[in-house]
């Protein structure tokens, strides 16, 4: 599994969301590095990391974490996820593998016709995304296109820099197994139960401006993490460590103490 490490201080996994990679945490690596020691991947069939033959369900994913947290001398360690990587860090979190969690904006506790909303949604970006794949690096230098290629993801999309959104709409048009990742997070398992008693901290972040994962959703994912901190990131869309990333930096230091 591809990864690349930063800092120094108590080890800290960073796991990106559904088309994604190591590079989605950009904006708050080098803060994250000056007290931790930063351990950001590319999940299976994202970025540098191949696919593997589960690689196109949620579960797959989670066993592959799971397995390099082992093979590596991590088990224990703390960890940050984001959308579908924060779904997989509470995951982790209730099966016990894990330390601190934070889980920023986690997939997954949508009901009824939720579920239909983020298929669709999600499904058709990706559809656009790969139709117009050659002129994203050009269509993310402006900000009126950043503005309407990432309403759904960011508070202030056209504030973005633009490397980052090229990077993000390039990965989400080229991972290989975007579709079936969405259609096994639109049907797969609910939650199923709370963390493991061995687990640290778990502090759930929610953007009020996200268009994906509902902040309704918010309480769902709470019931299922009773002991959990829900913290609101005011100011942000999908995405906080984009959006508000000095005070995603703060909620996850503090967590993570």
């Amino acid at each position: 599994m591809h990864q690349i490490n930063r800092g120094a201080g108590r080890k800290l996994l960073l796991v990106h969301g559904l088309g994604g990679s190591w590079r989605s945490w950009s904006p708050i690596l080098d803060s994250l590095s000056v007290s931790r020691t930063v351990i950001a991947i590319d999940l299976p069939g994202h970025g540098a990391t191949p696919a593997q033959h589960d690689s196109g369900t949620f579960d797959g994913l989670v066993g592959s974490v799971q397995r390099y947290i082992v093979e590596n001398g991590l088990s224990g360690i703390d960890i940050v996820g984001s959308s579908m990587g924060a779904r997989m860090a509470l995951e982790l979190a209730r099966r016990g593998a894990v330390g601190n969690v934070v889980a920023l904006d986690p997939g997954g506790f949508w009901r009824g016709w939720e579920r239909t909303f983020f298929k669709t949604t999600i499904g058709v970006s990706g559809r656009l995304l790969r139709a117009i794949r050659p002129g994203l690096p050009m269509l993310s230098r402006n900000a009126a296109s950043r503005t309407a290629l990432l309403a759904q993801f960011s508070a202030r999309p056209w504030a973005l820099e633009p490397q980052l959104v090229a990077t993000e709409l390039i990965g989400f048009s080229t991972t290989l197994t975007f579709d079936a990742l969405v259609d096994n997070l639109a049907t797969g398992p609910e939650q199923t139960g709370p963390a493991a008693d061995s687990t640290g901290r778990i502090v759930i972040g929610w953007g009020k401006y996200d268009r994906l994962c509902l902040p309704r959703q918010a309480a769902r994912a709470k019931a299922a993490f009773p002991s959990a901190q829900l913290h609101w990131f005011e100011s942000s869309g999908h995405f906080p460590m984009w959006d508000m990333p000095e005070e995603t930096v703060d909620v996850i230091l503090r967590a993570t103490q």
